[in-house]
């Protein structure tokens, strides 16, 4: 009897700890003026990139360094970002040397790849994406979609859980979604700080999501 009264106490004094941690970690912080912001891009294959680049057209230089993560396999992307980053710095000569950096790690899944399988392919690139994210530990992390952008939120969200940083995640659902969001939308839905939607019909259907219209 008095052991288990022991045992219940010790937990309920565990529980107590993490509940004081996660509040002293995820409480509101006032706002600290900075003149950068490291930013950490996900990009995917195909129209994933071309989105999420047009998104950056609109961005300001003081979003620097810019860290991009594509699939290991993704050189379509790769060249894309290279091209973006080369005519961003074209078009303002004035402007510092871009500071750009691209990572890469294995996809969550691949093209008609099994959901029992997809399992363990998203904690693998989970298991690469923590170490990654703690590296650049960056300001925001910025996605629309691949499913290469969930280990990474992830990993960015556990940085703030564990008392090492607050990341804000903006979440873009992609313009193809009118009706339905996407399978990583849903996942993220509940992880991001700020989710937009680009149609008033998931607006309605999600009303804590935020609707701007068409960005991109």
């Amino acid at each position: 009897m008095g052991g288990t009264l022991i045992l219940a106490a010790a937990a309920g004094t565990v529980a107590v700890l993490l509940a004081v941690r996660l509040w002293v970690v995820l409480r509101p912080r006032a706002a600290v003026p900075r003149r950068s912001l490291s930013l950490l891009v996900v990009a995917g294959s195909g129209g994933h990139t071309t989105e999420i680049l047009r998104l950056l057209e609109n961005l300001s230089d003081a979003y620097s360094p810019r860290h991009y993560v594509i699939a290991d396999t993704d050189e379509m992307s790769a060249h894309k970002i290279n091209s973006f980053e080369v005519n961003r710095a074209d078009r303002n000569p004035s402007a510092m040397f871009p500071e750009y950096y691209i990572h890469r790690i294995p996809r969550s899944r691949e093209v008609q790849q099994s959901w029992l399988s997809t399992v363990l392919t998203t904690l693998y690139s989970l298991w690469l994406s923590f170490p990654l994210t703690h590296r650049v530990k960056p300001d925001l992390v910025l996605c629309n979609g691949p499913g290469t952008c969930v280990p990474i939120c992830i990993s960015a969200l556990l940085l703030g859980i564990l008392g090492i940083k607050k990341v804000i995640i903006v979440y873009v659902e992609s313009i193809c979604r009118v009706e339905h969001l996407s399978l990583s939308g849903k996942i993220l839905f509940h992880l991001s700080d700020y989710f937009i939607v680009q149609w008033p019909t998931l607006k309605e259907k999600y009303p804590k999501s935020v609707y701007l219209g068409r960005i991109v």
